[in-house]
């Protein structure tokens, strides 16, 4: 799978979890380059706090558009350092 937003391939594995429609990327697969912590944090009742990253790409930044959980609840413990992605983000099949 490659998430790709800008013309820019942000990630890329073979190893997505699929929960809730969306593949989960594993951290150690992004382009470390194109991230950048935000502030933003939501609740989802059963996988735990979502952080997430800005990406950026040829000088445009997508706000909040990738989300991670730091310290999912023991039902999403298989997502943690996995990374989501939209706001635009196309996860294509490799």
């Amino acid at each position: 799978m490659k998430a790709i937003w800008n013309g820019e391939i942000l990630a890329q594995s073979d190893e997505t979890v699929l929960v809730e429609g969306n593949h989960y990327f594993p951290l150690s697969c992004l382009n470390a380059k194109l991230f950048q912590g935000s502030q933003k944090q939501t609740t989802c009742a059963w996988k735990g706090v979502a952080h997430y990253y800005d990406v950026m790409v040829n000088g445009e930044v997508n706000e909040a558009a990738a989300w991670f959980y730091p310290s999912p609840k023991p039902e999403a413990s298989h997502i943690k350092n996995y990374v989501a992605f939209w706001k635009g983000i196309k996860v294509l099949n490799d």
